[in-house]
């Protein structure tokens, strides 16, 4: 469903990514993982175009999408939405608002429309009766919740979830990355993540890749990986969680 070809980004002089390429097939929950500073969260975000790479091909359905070209850049981030680690939410905006302004803003709905709507996407989330608060109201998990329905509501047909738990204490942060697994089977929504909590990946995820270095150190189901990597950088990563 996404494909990422050759991605190469310098940032400040630095080589950031390397001819980095990784496929995500359809109904996938695939982790990306590696060391810090070694490229996981620049590589997901170039996954909808946030961050343009210097060169490389991101396609979505075996579709290269340009860029430059405003319409298909548009057609990408609501086919691949993003939930970010600090919320990203608007302060001065109820919880169904949040989620109702992309709607109207992006799908041209009429206020009502977007609005039933986003009690509809609340509602998969578990938030209908904090529909009215605003998020100053909200515990992170909450808002994390918003965050997600709000990235559900435009049908993405891949959801990417950028170290959405680090802010979160560890049952909160098991809770959502739950809610995401729940979306992945029950709607059927491809997801990738980045995130820290190692002992949950096991849990959750059915595909990893290991970052490291700007490059793909190595791919695959994430049991195979886990319990049996084959190269180095993978084995000092992943070797300590999976002996737990």
């Amino acid at each position: 469903v996404l494909s990422m070809q050759d991605i190469s980004i310098t940032l400040g002089g630095r080589k950031i990514l390397n001819s980095v390429s990784l496929d995500v097939e359809r109904g996938e929950l695939k982790v990306l993982i590696g060391p810090s500073g070694g490229g996981k969260s620049t590589f997901l975000q170039c996954m909808n175009l946030l961050v343009t790479p210097d060169s490389g091909c991101v396609s979505i359905e075996g579709k290269c999408i340009d860029p430059h070209d405003k319409k298909s850049l548009c057609r990408l981030r609501q086919d691949v939405g993003m939930i970010f680690q600090d919320f990203n939410l608007f302060d001065h905006l109820t919880a169904v608002k949040n989620v109702a302004i992309a709607l109207q803003r992006v799908k041209g709905m009429s206020r009502d429309k977007a609005q039933e709507r986003a009690m509809h996407e609340l509602g998969r989330v578990g938030l209908t009766d904090k529909a009215d608060l605003y998020p100053a109201h909200l515990s992170g998990g909450q808002k994390q919740r918003v965050a997600i329905a709000r990235a559900l509501a435009t049908n993405p047909k891949v959801l990417l979830c950028d170290e959405a738990t680090s802010a979160l204490d560890p049952a909160t942060t098991e809770s959502i990355l739950g809610l995401i697994k729940d979306i992945n089977q029950r709607l059927g929504i491809t997801a990738v993540i980045i995130t820290h909590e190692m002992s949950i990946i096991e849990k959750i995820c059915s595909h990893v890749a290991i970052i490291s270095h700007g490059k793909i150190a190595e791919t695959g189901p994430v049991e195979e990986v886990f319990f049996h990597p084959h190269n180095e950088e993978a084995r000092q990563l992943v070797i300590p969680e999976a002996m737990q």
